[in-house]
């Protein structure tokens, strides 16, 4: 199929690596299919996704993916403790109401999990914030303070400290700045609270 080919978003391609061949994957607000189609494709995973956007959903179907469309919240209830090696919930953890109970059910249902999300400590958005006194807009967060589906603000900092207090394990992680709209990308060693757009971790319990 054609979506086999297409390279992948730069976060999506660290995500892919620690994926294992064959493995069975959850998939949670997994948007147009794109990281699930590659890991069927690439890794022959047994793939699964939650998306509530029903144009997505359609999408994903489009691709040949096994998707439902729902609340990633309630769906995922559905599903058995430990019945699936990895759940992936990329770039959604600062829009959840509940972030500690959505990662308490990956964690159920999943062996591994693997949560990403926009670093709101990057020194262009507290450089924004302190020289112009309003919200910061970027391109990694586009959005007004009254349309932006993120009502959760972290850092790396704070999910390292958030991982401590609710007890799970960072199994592995990456600190990212993307470029080309995300199709490129660099990874980030050095203050990477400050310097880095995006942080991906693999966890468990």
């Amino acid at each position: 199929m054609s979506d086999a080919s297409p390279p992948l978003r730069y976060d999506l391609s660290i995500i892919e690596s620690w994926i294992t061949p064959g493995s069975r994957v959850l998939g949670l607000g997994c948007g147009d299919g794109e990281l699930l189609a590659a890991l069927k494709h690439r890794k022959q995973v047994v793939e699964t996704g939650i998306e509530i956007d029903e144009a997505l959903v359609a999408r994903c179907i489009q691709r040949g993916l096994t998707v439902v469309q729902g609340d990633i919240n309630e769906e995922v209830k559905d599903y058995p403790d430990g019945f699936f090696d990895y759940v992936i919930c990329s770039q959604t953890l600062q829009q959840a109401y509940d972030p500690k109970a959505i990662i308490g059910e990956m964690l159920r249902v999943g062996k591994c999990a693997v949560v990403s999300f926009p670093n709101f400590c990057h020194w262009r958005i507290r450089f924004q914030m302190m020289a112009s006194g309003h919200v910061p807009r970027t391109r990694e967060l586009p959005f007004e303070w009254y349309d932006t589906p993120n009502i959760r603000v972290l850092s790396l900092k704070d999910f390292r400290r958030f991982a401590k207090e609710v007890g799970f394990t960072i199994l592995k992680e990456a600190a990212i700045n993307t470029q080309d709209m995300g199709n490129s990308g660099t990874e980030v060693r050095l203050l990477p609270n400050i310097r880095a757009t995006y942080g991906i971790y693999l966890i468990g319990r």
